[in-house]
């Protein structure tokens, strides 16, 4: 029998003693990796991409330093 959930739970499953947390930390990490490489607008990617091939870089990786730095290369 479980006991009724008290005010502010979530609703959620409980952790029961031994399970890892590894799994919810892998399903933020992988939540946050797809929100960030969402495809931009299309004026964005092009900017992008022209920025990119006068810096001899490609897309993608002109795209990861944006995300690591938080600032354009």
């Amino acid at each position: 029998m479980t006991m009724p959930a008290s005010l502010g739970h979530n609703g959620g499953p409980p952790f029961e003693d031994g399970d890892d947390p590894a799994g919810w930390r892998l399903w933020c990490w992988r939540r946050a990796h797809r929100r960030a490489w969402r495809a931009p607008p299309r004026e964005v990617a092009l900017r992008r991409l022209a920025r990119a091939e006068v810096l001899g870089m490609t897309y993608r990786d002109y795209a990861l330093e944006i995300l690591e730095r938080g600032r354009h290369p």
